[in-house]
């Protein structure tokens, strides 16, 4: 554990915004409950919450670009060593995901291999090269050529589906080269769900390293001496053209598709990202006006309170689920006990879910207070 130090406010809030949606969407009171944009998207297209991920690798490549680029181009840096404290960084980001699925049950032939930190941790190990190595331009190629490589095995390479079946360019469930690739390498270790794949798959990997990529050329941006009015226009302006080059890709090439994460998948939630973060970033840092900025500063505190222990929450909220889950009382589940009085408080099914929610959103927060208070930083 480290004290907070100096950080930028806007990355603090958006980052916090995106902690604050994770935990709202992740535990409703009842899944058979939701409003749509609380819900994954079925298969192709995409909701609210299929915003949340992509951002956390988003800001992930951000705060790369503001940390490993700057040091590595330092005077006397050693870029190796960074490196390995990265490498390091990410590997235990992996093994607290894997941990976290291991619990409550611990049983090591059914448990599931990939996840949402394994996802994380792996893209910063794949990236932290290209942040400590390479320019801006050179990790824009890298992004590109990724995509690129991936949408040529997708709609090109013939592999059978879950039922034998040999195709070429079938996008469906289970059916994919990337579903081919984890059945054949995990096996039973896959998404409980499923089955057959995995949303965190190991192919997909490829198309979420150029979504951090995005987030380093974001970092990038962000680092140079351009007036701080004129940086946030060009988040605008850059996430406005992504927007369009998704929609492009979604009728050309391949559909949005977050299970997939799909080239315009990453295009769509890098222009949705860079026109968030931009967002904060002119409210909150941009501005011309301190009076305003200091009000936006004491409303969005909130989410600096998240945001500075993000991580922290993720894997926090992710074991308490678990427990509340796997806990009996009287026969019942921990969940079930908890979520009874909002049941039987009168609201809509669906209303009572979102109260639930939004009160297990407001317990995380007052363990990410007490942090702040004290001035603490979980940092891996």
């Amino acid at each position: 554990m480290k004290k907070a130090s100096q950080r930028l406010l806007s990355l603090d809030a958006f980052r916090g915004f995106t902690i604050a949606s994770m935990l709202l969407v992740n535990n409703p009171g009842d899944w058979a409950h939701l409003y749509a944009p609380l819900d994954h998207a079925k298969w192709n297209g995409w909701t609210f919450t299929d915003w949340i991920f992509p951002f956390f690798v988003f800001i992930s490549g951000i705060a790369m670009t503001m940390s490993l680029s700057a040091r590595a181009r330092a005077r006397g840096a050693n870029r190796t060593d960074l490196l390995l404290r990265t490498l390091r960084r990410g590997a235990t980001i992996i093994a607290i995901g894997w941990l976290l699925n291991y619990i409550p049950y611990f049983n090591l032939a059914h448990v599931r291999i990939p996840g949402v930190l394994q996802r994380i941790g792996l893209c910063t190990m794949l990236t932290a090269p290209l942040a400590i190595w390479l320019g801006w331009r050179a990790q824009a190629l890298v992004g590109v050529a990724l995509m690129a490589l991936y949408s040529a095995i997708q709609l090109l390479v013939p592999v059978p589906d879950a039922a034998g079946v040999v195709h070429a360019g079938l996008l469906e469930p289970g059916a994919d080269v990337g579903a081919f690739v984890d059945r054949t390498l995990l096996g039973a270790h896959l998404w409980v769900q499923s089955k057959t794949w995995d949303p965190e798959g190991l192919l997909s990997t490829l198309p979420a390293v150029a979504s951090q990529i995005a987030g380093l050329l974001a970092g990038h941006w962000l680092a140079s001496e351009r007036p701080a009015a004129d940086k946030a226009m060009g988040y605008m302006i850059g996430g406005l053209l992504l927007l369009w080059a998704a929609s492009i890709g979604d009728f050309w090439l391949m559909p949005i598709n977050k299970s997939l994460w799909t080239p315009p998948y990453v295009l769509l939630m890098a222009g949705w990202a860079c026109l968030v973060f931009g967002s904060f970033y002119w409210l909150l840092d941009a501005q011309p006006y301190a009076v305003a900025r200091a009000r936006l500063a004491r409303l969005v505190r909130p989410l600096q309170v998240l945001g500075v222990n993000a991580l922290f929450l993720f894997a926090l909220s992710g074991l308490v689920a678990k427990m509340m889950g796997y806990i009996k009382i009287d026969g019942r589940s921990l969940h079930a006990v908890v979520y009874a009085p909002f049941a039987a408080s009168g609201l809509a099914p669906i209303n009572a879910s979102l109260a639930y929610a939004i009160a297990f959103v407001a317990v995380m927060y007052a363990c990410a207070w007490g942090l702040w208070k004290r001035g603490i930083v979980v940092k891996v």
